[in-house]
């Protein structure tokens, strides 16, 4: 892997230490990509762009949250974003990590092990389907995200049952329309939360337009959601 230079856009948001830990992560990114695809954006600004700026700006951009010190869900890690990188930005929140990849949280483990983090992290390979239906992790966290794992009504389902009642979501999408808003909105309403705020940026060098839709509970979530491993998928309320 070509050393790269680190885009001013993320020196100037995050600390020269965090950089030092990306860049570690990075390394140790590509050495699992030798033996495992984990992912293809790895290098200059697929990586420091791509990847960390998108998966760290809605922490940074919204400024009446506080997101530290938070116990903190990654639903879908992958190979670690937004999961990884909010637990280097945010030292002192406990992190869980879920995929139904057994690849992928062999690689988080391993990633984990070699990178100097300080949080309680915790990688768990199961499909969200089950796990919130298991009383010590339903309506336990502050804060949820999602990031390229479906469709905001589908990953809606997976989120709200996972949230305290002041829990926040936080859905990472492309590009956002009216009919897709709509559909969530209906979603929303039969899971009993709602949308509290939407944020939209271009990412830096080009790299496309991003939105994250905040939502919350506006009651705890009816206990059939979120339903059997893959109706979500199949069919999005």
């Amino acid at each position: 892997m070509r050393k790269t230079k680190i885009p001013e856009e993320i020196s100037s948001l995050i600390t020269e230490e965090e950089i030092i830990i990306f860049q570690e992560l990075q390394i140790k990114i590509d050495e699992l990509n030798n033996k495992t695809n984990l992912t293809r954006l790895i290098d200059g600004d697929d990586y420091w762009i791509s990847q960390v700026f998108d998966s760290i700006w809605p922490f940074k951009i919204i400024n009446d949250i506080n997101f530290d010190n938070k116990k903190f869900l990654d639903i879908g890690s992958g190979c670690g974003f937004p999961g990884l990188a909010y637990a280097i930005t945010h030292p002192r929140s406990e992190i869980f990590l879920i995929d139904s990849s057994k690849k992928k949280t062999d690689a988080l483990k391993i990633l984990i092990k070699s990178i100097n983090l300080r949080n309680n992290i915790h990688v768990i390979n199961d499909r969200i389907e089950n796990l919130a239906h298991q009383s010590l992790m339903r309506n336990s966290f502050n804060i949820a995200t999602t990031r390229a794992v479906s469709n905001p009504s589908t990953v809606s389902e997976y989120i709200l049952p996972m949230l305290k009642k002041e829990g926040l979501g936080i859905l990472y999408c492309g590009k956002w329309n009216e009919e897709e808003s709509k559909n969530l909105d209906k979603t929303l309403e039969i899971l009993e939360g709602k949308v509290k705020e939407k944020k939209m940026i271009l990412l830096p060098r080009s790299k496309g337009t991003r939105n994250v839709i905040l939502i919350q509970p506006k009651n705890f979530c009816p206990e059939i959601y979120p339903r059997k491993v893959g109706k979500p998928e199949k069919n999005p309320l």
